[in-house]
Formats: C-alpha cells, structure tokens, sequence
C-alpha cells in the first residue's frame, strides 16, 4: 500500500510540474529532487551532480553532435532534393502516388542522421512543396510524414537506441542490429496505409492517385 501512495504522489508532483509548462527533463529532475529529499539521507546536490555528469560523460554520447551535423548539411544541401528526384519515378506507380515518398525518405533519411525531428524537416523540405504543387490532401500530406518522421527513434543510427544504450549499460550495437527489422516493417505498414487510404479514395482523388 504504502508502494502504490508513493507512486501516486511521485506521478502527482510530476503532472504538476508538467502542467505548469515545465519541461520534461526538468520536471523528472525536480521529482528526484523532492523524493531524495524525503525519503533519503543522502546529500542531494552530491548525488544529482555524481549521477548527471557520469551519465554525459560518456564517450559513446560523442556521436550525438554529429549525427545533428550530418542532418543539418544535408537539409542545406541539395541532397535532399536529389533523394526526392530520384525516389518519385519508382513511388508514382504505386497507389498513393508520390506520398510513398514521405515514407521511404523518412526512412532512408532515419538512416543517416539518426533524428526524427532532422528526418521531419529535411524530407518535409523537399517533399511537402513537391506534393503541394500535385494538389495531394494536406491531411494525408502531413500524416504520413508526421508518422514516417518516427522511424527517426528505431531505425539504426538512432540518437535514442545510442541514449538507452549508455543509460542501461547494454550493447548499442546489439540494439541497432535489433532496430532494423521492425523500423522496416514499421515503414511497410506506412506504405500499406497509404496503399489502403488511397483505394478507399481513389473516385475522390484519382486525378493524382
């Protein structure tokens, strides 16, 4: 009983913090703070301070800053454009036209930087004027981008699996290998969407689908 009041408080402050326009990190910050406080006789500035700089400390984290590099040249080159020129001839046939492109560059970009939001604002960049001038539904549009724009967290190298990794003390190669199957057929179940979608619509919208 007294575990399940812990966790009802505990959860209680954090929503709190959290409704109050705190953000999540410093919001998780301040739960540990006050639960040390309380419950603990350890000094609490020591611990925070031990805890939070051998957790950054890691030399693995070193890949993080780069991998935001990396997605920042190719969103100012014209790489991106190039991907987008050179996927369209093999999506356009498929139902749901050019929207599979959101999906298969969200994937192949999750692939390089390693970020959902670089994978979002690069393959939106190149892909949502291109599907704009095409007249394709904004809801659709911006769905399966937003959707495909997740592959960004699972599909090796990902900024995530990298933080997990160090955070648990478990192989980060080991959880690459085990991210590509499933970021795979998470991106199929995109294209099958959009496949769905676009069949269901096809009367409404066959000039482009």
């Amino acid at each position: 009983m007294t575990e399940i009041l812990l966790s009802v408080f505990f959860i209680s402050v954090l929503l709190l913090f959290l409704s109050t326009g705190v953000w999540v990190a410093l919001s998780m910050i301040g739960v540990s703070t006050i639960a040390m406080t309380l419950f603990t006789s350890r000094p609490v500035g020591d611990a925070m301070a031990t805890t939070i700089w051998g957790t950054s400390s890691s030399w693995t984290l070193t890949a993080l800053p780069l991998f935001v590099w990396m997605g920042e040249i190719l969103f100012r080159t014209k790489l991106s454009e190039n991907l987008f020129e050179g996927l369209s001839p093999w999506m356009q046939k498929l139902p749901g036209g050019l929207i599979h492109v959101n999906v298969v560059g969200c994937a192949l970009f999750a692939a390089i930087s390693g970020s959902s939001a670089a994978t979002v604002a690069t393959v939106g960049k190149m892909s949502i004027p291109e599907l704009r001038k095409r007249n394709y539904p904004e809801k659709i549009l911006l769905g399966s981008l937003a959707g495909s724009g997740t592959l960004g967290l699972l599909i090796p190298p990902s900024i995530i699996l990298i933080i997990y990794g160090v955070t648990v003390q478990e192989s980060i190669a080991k959880l690459f290998v085990a991210g590509i199957i499933p970021g795979i057929m998470i991106a199929l179940i995109f294209m099958g969407y959009v496949i769905v979608w676009s069949l269901f619509n096809k009367k409404k919208n066959a000039k482009y689908l």
